[in-house]
């Protein structure tokens, strides 16, 4: 399979959440272009009626899009996936992979079938949530906790804020009244950012589950079909890195504010050296 050029990736979400799909997606295809697009003039998507969302979703991708001319389109957040993919999907001619609560794997590999979900509360009562259910975890019992807090905090922390783990106890304590369960759903893209302090807060968990893996595997899978899959690095491909690289890439936002600033580090570790205004 020959390689065409570098593939071009946008990851998507209303705040900084998708940058743990980025990071997983990163990680497997380091030799993509990654675009980053953050619609923080309307975050948090979660308190926003569908309708509205819907149309906020396909206004703002069509301009990443126009911008970026991405080959890969990735929704990266739980609240738009589930109610804007269908309309996106019949808009756009790029693949568009959606990321929706990790509820298929996460009943295969629980040992006691009790399961928490933690997701924004629009996820946890949405009817495609109750959907993945029925369809896969009918015989799992779930908790769920929605919190729209717990999207804060991991916003404050990607800004270099500290976050102590007693803050997140009120919020997960649904969580440590069954001693049966053993695996936890973070069924929101922002929550993996905070794994370290969710496994201090909960360390009875066996099993953390979310979509970053599967979003890197279905990435793959349409580098494969857009024939865009990276070589191996042999010296052709290594001359090919070198004559026509990546370009650099860049993370854009729907609105200016001072949170930007203390994002850089962030970004920078994530091999995204630059910010960008997108232009409405």
């Amino acid at each position: 399979m020959s390689h065409k050029r570098f593939a071009k990736i946008l990851v998507f979400d209303s705040g900084v959440g998708g940058l743990s799909i980025l990071q997983s997606v990163r990680q497997q295809f380091p030799d993509c272009t990654l675009f980053y697009g953050s619609d923080n003039a309307a975050f948090p998507y979660g308190t926003k009626a569908e309708a509205e969302l819907i149309e906020r979703v396909d206004d703002v991708l069509h301009q990443l899009q126009k911008t970026t001319q991405a080959d890969i389109i990735i929704i990266a957040c739980n609240t738009a996936s589930t109610v804007a993919l269908p309309r996106i999907r019949g808009r756009f001619s790029q693949p568009v992979i959606g990321v929706v609560p990790a509820i298929k794997p996460a009943a295969k590999i629980s040992q006691t079938k009790t399961i928490g979900l933690l997701a924004t509360p629009g996820t946890v009562k949405r009817d495609y949530t109750e959907k993945l259910i029925k369809e896969f975890a009918t015989h799992c019992h779930i908790i769920r906790v929605g919190s729209n807090e717990l999207v804060h905090l991991v916003e404050k922390k990607l800004r270099g804020e500290t976050i102590d783990p007693s803050q997140l106890k009120p919020i997960v304590y649904p969580f440590t009244e069954c001693l049966d369960i053993d695996t936890i759903v973070l069924a929101c893209t922002h929550f993996p950012l905070l794994k370290q302090e969710l496994q201090q807060t909960l360390p009875a968990i066996t099993y953390w589950v979310d979509s970053g893996e599967a979003i890197a595997r279905r990435t793959g899978y349409w580098l494969d079909q857009l024939k865009l899959r990276p070589l191996d690095m042999t010296e052709q491909s290594c001359d090919l890195m070198k004559n026509s690289g990546p370009v650099s890439s860049v993370a854009f936002f729907t609105r200016q504010d001072k949170n930007l600033a203390a994002l850089k580090t962030t970004l920078q570790q994530l091999s995204i050296p630059n910010i960008a205004i997108l232009n409405k």
